[in-house]
């Protein structure tokens, strides 16, 4: 089965945006700064795309027109697992500042009827 070229631009940016999010996420755990290395990997988006689909969509006329194009479904691939790999990195643990809450029922009586 052969994808379309749209389908395989918009599968290679949101692969982009997963690596991109990966990487983010681990060096926001190491150091403040972190997710910017994702920030700045988007600008090379248009050379990983290229390398996987080598042609472009009809609706994109030329290389540099893909950094806009890709923008949206790249941030939000980037977004979701920059903060997925970031909260396992730090083995993130909620704190409770109600014993009212649901949230805290849940997690101590296992019920909400408490």
């Amino acid at each position: 089965m052969e994808l379309a070229i749209e389908h395989k631009f918009s599968l290679s940016v949101y692969l982009w945006g997963l690596i991109c999010g990966l990487v983010s996420g681990i060096a926001a755990a190491k150091f403040q700064y972190g997710w910017m290395i994702g920030v700045a990997m988007f600008l090379v988006i248009d050379k990983v795309v290229m390398a996987i689909i080598k042609e472009l969509p009809p609706d994109i006329e030329e290389e540099r027109l893909i950094l806009r194009k890709a923008f949206f479904g790249w941030f939000l691939f980037w977004l979701y697992f920059t903060m997925l790999s970031y909260t396992l990195m730090v083995s993130f643990q909620p704190q409770f500042y109600s014993n009212q809450s649901l949230l805290y029922q849940l997690t101590q009586n296992g019920t909400v009827m408490g």
